[in-house]
C-alpha cells in the first residue's frame, strides 16, 4: 500500500503492521489480558451519535485552541508512548518534528529512547510536555524533572496507573523483548542505579506512592502538573484537591487492567467532579476527527492520541506522523463545519446524544 494513499488512522495501522516486526507491532497494538477494555476504548465511539446543528455561520472553521497555556492548531495531543525505535530509526525524534510540523504538541515519556535533550533539539520552537514514571529513588525523579524544565518543556505529565505492568498476552505469545540494539537512556540508567536487570520493568514506579507525594513534586517544580489515568469521580476529587492543573482520563490505552471502562465512558464523571478546577483531557481510541468532538462534546478539553502518531512514524517517519495527525485535523474541522460550531470551544453537550 503506497502512502499516497493512506487516507485515514486505520490505513496507517494497517500499512504499520505491513512493516513492523509481529513482535514490535504487537506491542504497540496489543493491551491486556482478554483485550476487552482495548476494543471497548474503540466500541465507545459508536455508542454517541453526533447532534448537528443547522443554519449556523461555519464560514470560518477554526480547529485551534489552547491546553494550559499552549497554543496548538487542534484538540489532539501526542500521547507518551514508549520504544518508539522500535516503530522507526529515528524515534523520539522523528515524532517530534511530526508533531511540531502538525502544531501541536508531543509528550515524551520516561522510557524514550531519545533523550530529554535530544527531543528538545529536534523541535526547540515547539510545545513538548514530560511524561514521568516516579522512581523509588527521588533523586532520579527530581533529575529528570529539572532537565525537562531546563530543555523547556511546559508540563509534566505523571502517569499513576502503573504500580504494576499490566499482563500483555501479546507479548507473552510472540515472546516479545525490547531489543537489545534499542537504547533506552533513562531506563537502563535508572536500572544502573537500581543494581537489576534493565528487563525488569516492574521496579520502574515506587508502589509505595500516594497523593500527599504531589506535594513534594510540586515542590521542585512550577510547570503545571497533569495526573494520566484517572477513570474516577473519587480519583478526580483527590486530585483537584492534591492542586493538579490537569486529568487526563485514561485506561493507559486498555494495557494495563482489562476490565475497567473505556476512557470515552468514564470521561463524563470525572468531568463532573472536576467541576473546571482543573482542565480535562482523555486518551484512548481515538481514530478520527468525530472521535474527538465526542470528547469535547462529553467536556474534554482535548484528547491524547498514542497509537495513531506511532503508526505514522511507522510507516514514514516525521513526514509519516505529520501525515496522520494533518487528516485528523482536517477531519475534525468538517466535523465542526456539519455540526454548526466554528471552533472547538463551540461544541457543548448539545451536540451529542446517546445512539439508539
Amino acid at each position: 500500500m503506497g502512502e499516497q494513499r493512506l487516507l485515514n488512522v486505520w490505513d496507517y495501522e494497517r500499512a504499520a503492521e505491513e512493516r513492523l516486526d509481529p513482535g514490535a507491532f504487537g506491542y504497540f497494538a496489543g493491551g491486556a489480558n482478554d483485550e476487552w477494555t482495548l476494543g471497548e476504548n474503540l466500541a465507545a465511539f459508536r455508542r454517541w451519535v453526533l447532534r448537528p446543528r443547522m443554519l449556523v455561520d461555519v464560514s470560518e472553521v477554526r480547529t485551534a485552541t489552547t491546553v494550559l497555556g499552549s497554543e496548538v492548531s487542534m484538540p489532539v495531543l501526542v500521547a507518551p508512548t514508549a520504544f518508539q525505535r522500535m516503530a522507526h530509526p529515528e524515534g523520539e525524534v522523528a515524532m517530534a518534528r511530526g508533531a511540531a510540523a502538525a502544531g501541536t504538541v508531543m509528550c515524551l515519556s520516561t522510557i524514550a529512547t531519545a533523550t530529554i535533550e535530544q527531543v528538545a533539539a529536534a523541535a526547540p520552537d515547539s510545545a513538548r510536555w514530560f511524561q514521568l514514571y516516579w522512581s523509588p529513588d527521588r533523586g532520579v525523579v527530581q533529575d529528570m524533572v529539572e532537565r525537562a524544565v531546563a530543555e523547556g518543556y511546559r508540563a509534566i505529565v505523571l502517569t499513576v496507573d502503573l504500580p504494576e505492568l499490566g499482563r500483555r498476552e501479546r507479548d507473552l505469545r510472540t515472546e516479545f523483548e525490547i531489543p537489545e540494539e534499542v537504547p533506552v537512556p533513562a531506563f537502563l540508567a535508572l536500572a544502573e542505579r537500581a543494581g537489576v536487570k534493565p528487563t525488569d520493568i516492574n521496579w520502574l514506579v515506587d508502589k509505595s506512592l500516594t497523593w500527599r507525594d504531589l506535594e513534594w513534586l510540586r515542590s521542585i517544580t512550577a510547570l503545571p502538573i497533569l495526573v494520566k489515568g484517572i477513570l474516577t469521580a473519587e480519583d478526580a476529587e483527590l486530585a483537584c484537591e492534591a492542586g493538579v492543573d490537569g486529568i487526563v482520563v485514561s485506561n493507559h490505552g486498555g494495557r494495563q487492567l482489562d476490565g475497567v471502562a473505556a476512557s470515552l465512558d468514564a470521561l463524563p464523571e470525572v468531568v463532573e467532579a472536576v467541576a473546571d478546577r482543573a482542565e480535562v483531557l482523555m486518551d484512548g481510541g481515538i481514530r478520527r476527527g468525530t472521535d474527538v468532538v465526542k470528547a469535547l462534546a462529553l467536556g474534554a478539553k482535548a484528547v491524547l492520541a498514542g497509537r495513531a502518531p506511532l503508526y505514522g512514524l511507522a510507516v514514514g517517519g516525521a513526514e509519516g506522523v505529520q501525515r496522520v495527525l494533518e487528516p485528523l485535523r482536517d477531519e475534525l474541522g468538517l466535523a465542526l463545519a456539519l455540526c454548526g460550531c466554528p471552533s472547538p470551544a463551540d461544541v457543548t453537550r448539545a451536540h451529542l446524544a446517546r445512539a439508539s
